[in-house]
């Protein structure tokens, strides 16, 4: 954990694309309102237009979430940013993001291969390498994405990589082989909430022997909320940002912002 993104007290919470139950996802509004909270953590996740722009938008099409139609990486900027997620707000990009909001940490995925260059250039250009982690659910991905940017960028570990430290983790004496499967500048395991409970007091103790801060996605349920916390994870993403910050409050664990 040496990485600067996770220098803050824990447990670190996080709003997903923004705090999607709550504004529109991956938008302006979305994140400003995450922020006003007292949210310093955000997460997002960023495709790229046919002409090279990278934007904050989840899916590979605009036909979710918009009130237009067609895959990103087939339009071109001018096309895309007429879209209007949820037919109210405008889809930004990581530039846009970057700029609004200096003093955030982001936590990034790269949804595409063809996401992986523009995202190492602007990280680069907005000298943003100690405020962000990135991750991909595409190991290929995460090693495109390590090796532009160095060890000094945080970055999750990828699924195989995950599955190799729960293994790891449930061997008697885990340290060594948990340190065998940890690559540079990996700072971040990312567990999702499945139908198999990866998340246990032992892979949290595992994970931390190894170094790595293991944060939790995308929860937004009370009782899950508190059974995580109660067993020390590093940290809880959600799109229930109000929830999450208010359970924390009550815990006396709200760290993220001001308390008023």
């Amino acid at each position: 954990m040496a990485t600067a993104f996770l220098d803050a007290p824990r447990p670190i919470a996080v709003a997903h694309r923004g705090g999607a139950a709550e504004a529109p996802e991956n938008s302006l509004a979305a994140f400003a309102h995450a922020v006003s909270l007292g949210y310093s953590y955000l997460e997002t996740d960023v495709h790229v237009t046919a002409d090279g722009v990278l934007v904050a938008l989840h899916d590979p099409t605009l036909d979710r979430v918009t009130d237009r139609r067609g895959a990103v990486r087939a339009l071109p900027w001018k096309t895309v940013q007429q879209a209007k997620i949820a037919g109210v707000e405008p889809i930004p990009t990581l530039d846009q993001l970057f700029e609004e909001f200096p003093d955030v940490r982001w936590t990034v995925d790269a949804k595409h291969a063809s996401a992986v260059d523009p995202l190492i250039e602007v990280i680069r250009r907005h000298r943003a390498q100690q405020r962000v982690c990135v991750g991909a659910f595409s190991d290929r991905r995460l090693a495109r994405l390590r090796a532009g940017l160095g060890p000094e960028v945080c970055s999750a570990l990828g699924p195989r990589e995950v599955a190799r430290l729960a293994f790891a983790a449930r061997r008697r004496d885990p340290v060594a082989a948990l340190r065998a499967v940890v690559p540079l500048g990996a700072a971040v395991v990312p567990v999702g909430l499945g139908p198999l409970p990866l998340v246990s007091a032992r892979f949290v103790a595992a994970a931390r022997a190894a170094g790595l801060a293991v944060l939790v996605w995308t929860v937004n349920d009370a009782t899950a909320i508190e059974r995580l916390l109660d067993l020390g994870v590093d940290g809880v993403m959600t799109d229930e940002t109000v929830l999450l910050r208010d359970i924390l409050r009550r815990r006396g664990q709200w760290t993220a912002g001001p308390q008023s």
